[in-house]
């Protein structure tokens, strides 16, 4: 059975668990991006990662983008949103369809 896991800062990740959710805080960017790996080779199908880990992951990340599993999916921490979650969805409508259909090119 697949499993759902969170990374990022300790504060923005800890009322995760409360849900079922496995948490892993990390801080330390060469440290995320091994826990990323172990992640995705392990049996997680979604991993929801902070908007501040994400840009500090972004060649990890991509790396996983065209596989099936796991779905990275960026949230906002503690700090807010830094509106990566919707620049990235925008991304992924702008490859599949070939032109922006959700913001009209702006």
């Amino acid at each position: 059975m697949y499993r759902t896991a969170v990374m990022g800062d300790r504060d923005s990740i800890y009322g995760f668990a409360a849900l079922g959710l496995d948490t892993f805080p990390v801080t330390d960017p060469v440290e995320a991006a091994k826990q990323l790996r172990r992640l995705a080779e392990g049996d997680y199908a979604v991993v929801y990662v902070t908007e501040a880990l994400a840009a500090q992951l972004e060649t990890e990340i991509d790396r996983y983008r065209a596989q099936r599993l796991p779905a990275i999916i960026p949230i906002p921490g503690v700090s807010g949103n830094t509106g990566m979650g919707i620049r990235n969805v925008k991304k992924s409508v702008e490859q599949a369809v070939g032109s922006d259909i959700i913001f009209g090119g702006n």
